[in-house]
């Protein structure tokens, strides 16, 4: 096995090796400088600046609502915090669709953010269109198939594709479509296993699930998903590894009755200053009345 805290660099093509070596992917979203150090340390192979952040970080009901500016705000927070992980930009509702020109000149923007490469969502032709001029351009994109949380709408409910054959042949020519097309690795989000089992040998790409089985290339989870962040309930689909937000509030707890009873700040908190020019302040003090 590979030691992830020793390997170089990631880039694209170090990702189509460990597909090849049958090596698992791991990716994790991060949005701050805190959580980008944290999944460094770890050794993930990606991290994605998600606009899932729209939620997670931001309080918005739907990643339709986060905006460029602040999606490229998070991102250099994040590039601060890394190192050797590939980091990947996930570009937000409504600055892609419409033309090429727009996606690239938004692309451009998160790989001057520090950005490695840039996450688009769906495959339609017009997606493919998009891909094929980012890639054209020198910028690597990660495609992203199956679940797609910017075509759902505010309140509207996620739901998992691909439960008829129907809608797993269109997955998978989407996913066919984007690869041609030159994306360099693929998300597949809320698919059934056996469907994802079916599909992913017939990519050549690596494939990252998300809610989609173990039979992809490798696994992303959201990290105030995993970490136990996140408010509500979570997908089906998560693991929570910890349960910091509880965590977190015993923290602040503790702090407030502390503060409330005179408990803190305690003398080994404070500074302190020489008695003889404390003995000189007070004398100047009472002098001056």
């Amino acid at each position: 096995m590979i030691d992830r805290t020793e390997v170089a660099t990631r880039t694209p093509a170090s990702l189509a090796h460990l597909k090849k070596l049958g090596q698992p992917i791991v990716m994790v979203t991060a949005y701050d400088y805190n959580s980008a150090v944290a999944a460094e340390a770890a050794g993930v192979d990606i991290v994605l600046v998600g606009d899932s952040a729209a939620m997670t970080m931001l309080g918005y009901a739907s990643t339709q609502l986060v905006s460029l500016d602040e999606m490229l705000m998070l991102t250099r927070a994040v590039r601060r915090g890394l190192a050797r992980t590939l980091l990947i930009g996930d570009l937000p509702y409504g600055t892609y669709e419409s033309s090429d020109d727009l996606a690239l000149t938004t692309a451009r923007r998160f790989i001057g953010a520090g950005c490695d490469a840039v996450k688009l969502e769906g495959g339609a032709q017009e997606r493919v269109s998009r891909v094929r001029t980012l890639t054209n351009a020198g910028i690597p994109v990660m495609g992203h198939v199956g679940l797609t949380p910017q075509s759902t709408g505010v309140g509207e409910a996620y739901r998992v594709q691909g439960r008829t054959a129907g809608q797993a042949l269109q997955v998978l020519n989407e996913a066919k479509a984007l690869e041609n097309a030159g994306c360099f690795v693929l998300v597949f989000e809320a698919i059934p296993a056996e469907v994802t089992a079916l599909l992913a040998p017939r990519i050549s790409v690596p494939v990252i699930g998300i809610g989609a089985g173990s039979a992809t290339d490798g696994q992303v989870l959201v990290f105030d998903d995993l970490v136990g962040l996140s408010v509500g309930r979570p997908a089906k689909f998560v693991k929570r590894y910890a349960d910091v937000r509880s965590e977190f509030s015993a923290a602040i707890a503790a702090y407030a009755d502390d503060v409330r009873a005179r408990r803190f700040p305690a003398p080994a908190n404070g500074y302190v200053i020489d008695p003889s020019e404390l003995d000189t302040l007070r004398s100047a003090l009472g002098h001056s009345g």
